[in-house]
């Protein structure tokens, strides 16, 4: 089992991964900071946990817009399934706000 050193809101966390899942999961890393900065452009710096559950659930209710029905509109009104490549999206947003909120426990608890 492989593991990366990713970076969120200037914090370094050493996080487990599958081999071969390294540079996967800096990228979505890299979404979850992105997250959080944007929040803390919102909101100022309300503590690592707080962000860290702010973040998740508003990558949670995007993962839950998905799960409802993604559809792409057509320009006659009608809408169509999500094509079939958004599920491998919406499992990986799945598995990453999983992992957010195993992080902002260990945050808690620490």
């Amino acid at each position: 089992m492989a593991s990366v050193e990713v970076s969120i809101n200037g914090r370094f966390y050493r996080i487990a991964c599958e081999d071969g899942q390294e540079q996967r999961l800096i990228r979505l890393a890299g979404s979850v900071d992105e997250k959080v900065s944007s929040l803390v452009e919102q909101v100022g710096q309300v503590g690592d946990t707080r962000l860290l559950v702010m973040a998740s659930l508003l990558i949670a209710d995007e993962l839950d817009d998905a799960k409802q029905g993604s559809v792409i509109g057509g320009g006659n009104g009608a809408a169509a399934p999500a094509p079939a490549q958004n599920q491998a999206t919406i499992a990986a947003l799945s598995a990453l706000a999983e992992r957010i909120e195993h992080i902002a426990d260990g945050l808690e608890n620490a």
